[in-house]
């Protein structure tokens, strides 16, 4: 049996539009990487799996690791832990980092302290929750790497809980940018904090570092990063008509060319790429020829909602074709993976989607199969 392509589907997909895909973007980071969140699709990438000093960035993971046990029942927002002595000597204003200016001794609330965490970027804050989840801050280090693997940071190790300077310490702009989506997409009734601009405890009030929050550009989070080490650093979200984007960049020489280059990264991506939506769940895509069956044709439908990402200028090259070895052979059971949707465009990976019979094909009788061969033999009628 040959290789067949339903061939009257590429005229079908193929979109309105002129041009050759999007140019490439440079940005002065030294690591970056550009996310849509929708699909999966990495719209720019620059040393995104090379392995760099995250700082206050891994506060995410502190943070991702409280919401789980909120979520769970594990923990509630008005449980309280205490600040202990070494919280408050690590993490306190003598030690040069940021911190929530938390006193030993006190107990705070789970809800304060994330504000903390998140607002602030309180180092304080962030021991302190360590050692009241699991005793030490060098423990839930180990917890926090364990669990950043079972969510697919292959490139992350965690040394401590604030991300202060540790040659071992490390994990990837790719990570990071996971480690966005997951906390987006799995706590929606807790990320809001994310995109509070202020929080005031113990009488200080401290905005939020992530400068985008403050520029209408639809931020709602996440977190900013710095030391010598790592230089500057954002992960971000934003959300532009029902299209949300995840940024990673760092490595960036100042405060100023932070928030420069990640409003402009987000900006291209807004602008030069769109998300479309090709076939709905439970869709027929077009119909297979079939073998010996009690139907000349069997519908291959899609069992799953498709929506692609593609540069905008790219759109108009854009086509789809389904392949599959046929005529398919009966018998064929409902849901049967039987083919496969290659939607391509210039510059851009395929994109392919396992096809399912729509429909049972019985296989025909010894004298249908018998009539079927004569039709073959005789007209090369395939059914």
């Amino acid at each position: 049996m040959g290789r067949g392509l339903i061939a009257g589907l590429v005229a079908v997909l193929v979109l309105a539009g002129a041009g050759r895909p999007a140019a490439a973007i440079e940005t002065l980071a030294s690591e970056a990487l550009l996310l849509e969140t929708a699909t999966g699709a990495v719209l720019f990438e620059k040393n995104a799996e090379k392995p760099m000093a995250p700082a206050s960035m891994s506060k995410m993971m502190t943070v991702y690791m409280v919401f789980e046990r909120l979520r769970d029942g594990r923990l509630s927002l008005d449980d309280t832990f205490r600040v202990s002595e070494n919280a408050w000597r690590k993490g306190g204003a003598k030690s040069g980092g940021s911190t929530m200016f938390l006193e030993p001794g006190d107990r705070v609330k789970v809800e304060d302290l994330l504000r903390g965490i998140i607002v602030q970027s309180g180092n304080d804050a962030c021991i302190v929750v360590a050692e009241g989840l699991a005793g030490s801050e060098d423990a839930f280090a180990e917890e926090m790497t364990v669990r950043g693997r079972e969510l697919g940071l292959t490139d992350t190790v965690f040394r401590n809980a604030t991300g202060w300077p540790h040659p071992e310490h490390l994990t990837s702009a790719r990570d990071l940018a996971h480690l966005a989506r997951r906390t987006i997409e799995d706590f929606p009734e807790y990320y809001h904090y994310y995109a509070e601009q202020v929080f005031t405890h113990n009488g200080i009030r401290q905005t939020n570092r992530n400068p985008l929050l403050y520029k209408g550009v639809g931020a709602d989070g996440l977190k900013t990063g710095h030391t010598e080490a790592s230089g500057y650093g954002l992960t971000a979200s934003a959300v532009n008509r029902d299209r949300r984007l995840i940024l990673v960049v760092n490595g960036l020489p100042s405060v100023k060319a932070r928030s420069r280059e990640s409003e402009r990264l987000l900006a291209w991506g807004f602008r030069e790429f769109h998300n479309y939506a090709l076939f709905g769940a439970g869709e027929t895509v077009a119909e297979a020829e079939v073998w010996l069956g009690s139907r000349a044709t069997v519908p291959l439908v899609i069992d799953r909602d498709l929506t692609i990402t593609l540069p905008r200028k790219a759109r108009r090259d854009m086509a789809a074709k389904v392949v599959y070895d046929g005529p398919l052979p009966a018998p064929i059971a409902l849901g049967d993976q039987v083919a496969t949707l290659v939607v391509t465009a210039p510059g851009v990976e395929p994109h392919e989607v396992p096809l399912v019979a729509g429909a049972d094909v019985g296989r025909l009788g010894l004298f249908g199969r018998l009539g079927a061969a004569l039709r073959y033999l005789l007209w090369g009628e395939s059914g």
